[in-house]
């Protein structure tokens, strides 16, 4: 029986490892989200908070969708893309040093595992943000012999 246990903290481990780095690809809306809800909450608004902080999220990421798409020039575009980007690398590398201070005694390498997820975490923000697929699915047709 103690298998189940140990099973069941590994998986959740896991969970929120996941929830931890996927928060940290969207921490630019995140924390909008956080700030309005917080305010909105300290305002009076009671548990209607919690629907400004949703509501908030959700305009920040459909605001920086929409400025990446109407936006032609390459250097504006990659601009709108760090807006996001940065918060999202500095979540990244806090989030993977956190983890690995833990699990490691050396500093160097706590720095280079941090300096690897922050990295990561980057790149899966731009490719999230830009909405950019780094594989995409095959329309069928092969490749010419």
């Amino acid at each position: 029986m103690i298998f189940i246990g140990i099973f069941l903290s590994m998986a959740t481990i896991a969970f929120l490892c996941w929830l931890l780095f996927t928060l940290a690809v969207f921490a630019l809306p995140l924390f909008a989200g956080i700030t309005a809800g917080t305010w909105a909450y300290g305002t009076g608004a009671g548990w209607l908070g919690v629907v400004v902080g949703l509501a908030a999220a959700r305009l920040t990421y459909a605001l920086g969708q929409f400025l990446f798409a109407i936006v032609r020039p390459i250097w504006a575009r990659l601009l709108i893309a760090a807006v996001f980007v940065v918060p999202a690398v500095a979540a990244g590398f806090h989030a993977t040093h956190g983890i690995v201070k833990h699990t490691m005694p050396s500093q160097t390498w706590q720095m280079v595992f941090s300096i690897i997820g922050a990295g990561v975490v980057g790149i899966v923000a731009f490719v999230r943000i830009t909405g950019r697929k780094a594989f995409r699915p095959s329309d069928g047709h092969s490749s010419p012999p």
